[in-house]
């Protein structure tokens, strides 16, 4: 079996850099099911949903274990190379391969046979592929019909070996999903699906000359299986509904991990993009009706500033002033201990901001949005490196002390903020309940028992969920960074040095809950 190509010295960098780089942007990250990787030396093709940008390649290099893949050879637009820019570097030095696009050339005919075939050569050393089919970065909730381009290259590569009997290429789909692709501190979920496995003898039908048949349904196979464990929506109307059905049937608090979390959104906004069909049924029309009904629903508990949670278990008077006595006590500690680092961290958020600012500028909501993650882990990662070198040479007798001292301050000071800033939303929330009249309360409450039946009907009697989420999500739970079931980590609560046990995975770093999108026109 091939060993695979040796790690260049800048990958491992890369890698290292960049994994650190996104645990501090990212408040979670979940990866599931490394053990389907297949092992160097065994040719891979990994492919993924692309609506990120470059924080996609990102994120699958530091997701795969370095002991079970040694590296992912990357690809990517032809025209990031060449540009006396910190990006392009990055591209460069971790052994990407360019691809040209046609649309990047004026639609003309582009030649890309020079990279296929270096593509298949690293393929026959064992080494592992990294591609988006899609063709390109774009921030929308749906995949975008998969180009033919991986499956003619295991075609092509299956022909080149015919003649070896052991000879086989696999095709690894990864499924990204983003709570908040672009908000600090949101969550990722990166899902690794079963790989599928070829080999000259018991595929023939990609030998070539192949038929074209064989090359769509081998595409469509790989669009099923990224689509299958990520949120493949036709609007992000519908993501939205989907989320807040999420909310009602399994309340704030629910042990449901990442994962769960992710399912569930997916199933509910799938269930309600079948339904667009010309022919409705009776159960289409149900469908739909309760999709409005939900974002009715939504739309005046964003008006009011209060969660659902706070609906579906009413409060007293004398429990909502003492929760905001503690939540604002809390607060003001927290916030308190936490100024010192972050005069540290303010020179970090004040340059994010105007560069995000001045980006967003150049063009519509769906051609930028996908790159200011981008955007944001590359200049958080230069001005956090000046912060650190400033701070060292200002303390130069005591240079080998700031050099811990500084990171380690910086990261408890984003914790103990992370904390304060989930605390007064807290009290917000409770000082807007008191602000909703009664009447209105027993209006909205009323609205969410009918939504919460109709809700449980589709989930138990259509999608076979469990008619007790609380009780399934916890037997089936399974340790996860996050919310996890262990005793210790239910006793740490919000507090602790690693990261925030969140009750709430749409969570952001934000002093309001997170729940629309931006336009797409």
């Amino acid at each position: 079996m091939p060993k695979g190509s040796t790690t260049p010295w800048s990958y491992i960098l890369v890698r290292l850099l960049f994994k650190f780089v996104l645990k501090i942007f990212y408040g979670t990250i979940v990866v599931e099911n490394t053990d389907l990787i297949p092992k160097t030396g065994q040719p891979c093709i990994v492919c993924a949903n692309h609506s990120n940008c470059l924080t996609d390649a990102l994120l699958l290099v530091t997701s795969v274990p370095s002991r079970t893949r040694n590296m992912l050879r990357l690809t990517a637009k032809s025209t990031q190379f060449g540009h006396r820019t910190f990006t392009s570097w990055l591209i460069e030095s971790a052994g990407t391969v360019p691809i040209k696009r046609r649309k990047d050339y004026n639609n003309n005919e582009v030649d890309n046979t020079q990279v296929m075939d270096q593509l298949m050569d690293a393929l026959e050393l064992g080494d592992a592929v990294c591609l988006f089919p899609e063709g390109a970065s774009r921030y929308h909730p749906s995949i975008a019909p998969l180009k033919t381009g991986v499956a003619r290259i295991v075609s092509d590569v299956l022909s080149r070996n015919r003649d070896d009997p052991n000879f086989s290429v696999s095709i690894l789909t990864c499924s990204i999903t983003y709570m908040h692709r672009q908000h600090f501190r949101s969550d990722v979920l990166v899902t690794f699906n079963p790989p599928m496995t070829f080999t000259p003898k018991d595929n023939p039908g990609l030998l070539a000359p192949v038929q074209y048949d064989e090359i769509r349904a081998l595409t469509a196979r790989m669009h099923q299986q990224i689509s299958s464990r990520t949120i493949d929506s036709p609007s992000w109307e519908f993501v939205r509904s989907a989320k807040m059905a999420t909310r009602i049937y399994a309340p704030l608090g629910t042990r449901m991990s990442l994962g769960d979390y992710s399912s569930d959104d997916t199933q509910k906004s799938k269930r309600s993009a079948e339904d667009q069909s010309i022919d409705f049924t009776r159960e289409d029309v149900e469908l739909n009706q309760l999709r409005y009904d939900l974002k009715i629903y939504q739309d005046r508990l964003v008006h009011w500033g209060i969660k659902d949670d706070r609906i579906a278990s009413p409060l007293s008077l004398r429990t909502i002033t003492m929760r905001m006595i503690i939540r604002l006590t809390w607060f003001i500690c927290l916030f308190t201990i936490s100024l010192p680092g972050l005069v540290l961290w303010t020179p970090v958020f004040i340059t994010t901001f105007i560069a995000v600012r001045n980006f967003k500028r150049t063009g519509p909501v769906w051609d930028t949005f996908d790159e200011i993650a981008q955007y944001k882990l590359v200049y958080g990662l230069f001005s956090g490196l000046s912060v650190w070198a400033a701070c060292i040479l200002f303390t130069l007798p005591s240079a080998a002390i700031t050099t811990f001292i500084v990171p380690a301050m910086m990261w408890m000071t984003l914790r103990w903020t992370e904390d304060a800033v989930s605390a007064f939303r807290a009290f917000m929330a409770l000082a807007r309940l008191l602000c909703v009249g009664k009447k209105t309360l027993d209006e909205i409450r009323v609205t969410r028992r009918d939504l919460h039946s109709r809700l449980m009907n589709l989930a138990v009697g259509t999608l076979g969920l469990s008619d007790d989420p609380e009780r399934f999500f916890v037997e089936r739970g399974g340790k996860q960074k996050g919310r996890v079931r262990s005793t210790w980590d239910s006793g740490a609560k919000y507090f602790s040095v690693r990261r925030r046990r969140k009750r709430d995975w749409n969570e952001t770093l934000r002093l309001y809950d997170q729940v629309d999108y931006p336009e797409e026109g």
